[in-house]
């Protein structure tokens, strides 16, 4: 039986990979074309990728992008660990299915919903006490909130199933509880950190819907840059920008990959050490 299905399998897997992927190699091929129609091939040409760094728009548009993302993504992963700890730490305190609600609401609501809730916010805060001006700080915020759900719900599961022997172990060696958080606790749900941080960085990275309703007139975003181009039709220097995006993003999971086996490695090594 499970020699005959394996074909089937094989099909399937195929498929669905190219499915994903043969459209990014289109678009990567694409990039290479001389012709100004992104969709007529006119021969093999780079002048794209050339024009596309000589262009100051998209240029300041990505590097926006890049820092916004980078707050974004670090400061949703320590407010995301703290409510993961709460959660898994604290099983009984005033508030927890408030909590609770509030950091599975953004997984399930809108982005539309989230980007006016926080558009009237802004507007009211800056009306009532002065701050914030819309721009990089209100997106920075609203990436925050976005991105916060996403990084309790990861940390959260690889909590509750951390063995919490070691750091209680920790700790009757003479080691303070925020030692023993530290030396054990924090190394084991490595990967879940870092797999978060990275989720949220392309959240970040990838969001236009929440930027455009809280972005201010001289801070757009790669992908609200990226959008105003292409209603107009797709233009070859684009393709060349998303052609470098997917290369660097794919190096970067590559990479991340690589960080999370090696972590996960060492931390199944010193819990046979620790079991002996």
């Amino acid at each position: 039986m499970e020699s005959r299905s394996s074909p089937m399998l094989i099909t399937v897997l195929c498929l669905g990979i190219a499915f994903l992927y043969l459209p990014m190699l289109v678009l990567i091929a694409f990039s290479f074309n001389a012709s100004a129609l992104a969709s007529v091939w006119g021969g093999f040409s780079t002048a794209w990728y050339v024009e596309l760094v000589h262009n100051p728009q998209i240029l300041k548009a990505a590097a926006l992008s890049l820092e916004v993302a980078a707050l974004a993504s670090t400061g949703a992963l320590v407010l995301g660990t703290l409510a993961a700890i709460a959660l898994v730490r604290f099983t009984r305190f005033p508030g927890r299915l408030l909590l609770t609600g509030m950091v599975n609401a953004p997984l399930v609501m809108p982005e539309i919903i989230t980007g006016i809730t926080q558009l009237l916010l802004f507007v009211s805060m800056l009306q009532l006490v002065g701050w914030p001006s819309r721009g990089v700080t209100t997106i920075v915020i609203s990436h925050i909130a976005f991105c916060t759900a996403y990084v309790t719900i990861t940390v959260q599961s690889r909590l509750q199933s951390a063995d919490r022997s070691l750091e209680e172990a920790a700790m009757d060696l003479g080691a303070t509880p925020l030692q023993a958080f530290i030396d054990v606790t924090l190394p084991i749900i490595s990967p879940a950190l870092i797999s978060s941080w990275l989720l949220s960085f392309t959240l970040s990275l990838d969001d236009l819907v929440i930027s455009s309703f809280v972005s201010g007139p001289r801070s757009s975003t790669l992908p609200m840059v990226i959008y105003s181009k292409v209603k107009l039709g797709v233009s070859p220097d684009i393709n060349a920008l998303a052609s470098l995006i997917i290369c660097v993003v794919g190096a970067f999971v590559l990479v991340a990959g690589y960080l999370v086996r090696r972590a996960e490695r060492q931390r199944v090594l010193d819990t046979q050490l620790a079991a002996r």
